[in-house]
Formats: C-alpha cells, sequence, structure tokens
C-alpha cells in the first residue's frame, strides 16, 4: 500500500474513533430519558390501578344492597387512596435517584481527547 492511502486510511479510523466516542455519550444521555420514561409509566400505572381500586370500591358501595359488599367497598377505597400516595412517593424518590446519578455523570469524550493527545504528544505524533 502506498503511504499516501496509509495517511487517508489512519486519518478515517481516527475520525471513526471519535464519532464512536460522541456516539455512545448520545446512547448514556438517551439512557438516562428512556428511565425517566420508565418511571413515570410506572406512576401512571399504579394511578390506574388506585383509581381502579377507588373506583370499585365506590360503585360497591352505592349500587349494592348487601352489607359483606359495602365492607369490601369500604376496604378498597382506603387502599386505593393509600396505593396513589405510595405510587406518587415512590415516584418522586425514584425522580430525585434518577437526578443525583445525572448530575454525577460526567460525560468522558473530553477526557478521552486530552488523553489521546498526551499519547500521541509522547511519540512524535502531532495530528
Amino acid at each position: 500500500m502506498q503511504a499516501p492511502e496509509q495517511d487517508e486510511i489512519k486519518k478515517l479510523k481516527k475520525k471513526i474513533q471519535k464519532l464512536e466516542k460522541r456516539n455512545s455519550e448520545i446512547r448514556d444521555e438517551m439512557a438516562i430519558q428512556r428511565t425517566i420514561f420508565a418511571n413515570e409509566r410506572t406512576l401512571m400505572a399504579y394511578f390506574r390501578t388506585a383509581i381502579a381500586l377507588i373506583a370499585g370500591g365506590f360503585a360497591a358501595i352505592k349500587f349494592s344492597q348487601l352489607v359483606y359488599m359495602e365492607l369490601i367497598g369500604l376496604t378498597l377505597l382506603p387502599i386505593g387512596v393509600l396505593l396513589a400516595v405510595y405510587s406518587f412517593v415512590r415516584y418522586l424518590n425514584r425522580q430525585q435517584l434518577i437526578k443525583r446519578h445525572r448530575q454525577d455523570y460526567e460525560p468522558t469524550s473530553q477526557h478521552h481527547e486530552e488523553l489521546y493527545e498526551k499519547q500521541s504528544s509522547r511519540y512524535g505524533n502531532a495530528d
């Protein structure tokens, strides 16, 4: 192979490495966003279940003339309310945890660039 072709191949490899580093950080940021959305979906699932319990309890109280159905309804209402409160508290705790992890996260591409420059300067390679 000729020297100009080898130089071009080296430049392309370096360019690809830089792009891969940038893409890995984009993937990391997207993973954080997916985690946030998953937390929100979990909250909505809990709320949906809590609303179903409350509605079932209300229906059992209002539309039944049997005593045991009223007791079941009176049991379902507080369970639904407690589930809604629990889900919201759990959501807030997870959001704070995600926020702390996000603050601790530090992109690494700048460090990779600095390291690469230091290593290449040690060997006399200047690009």
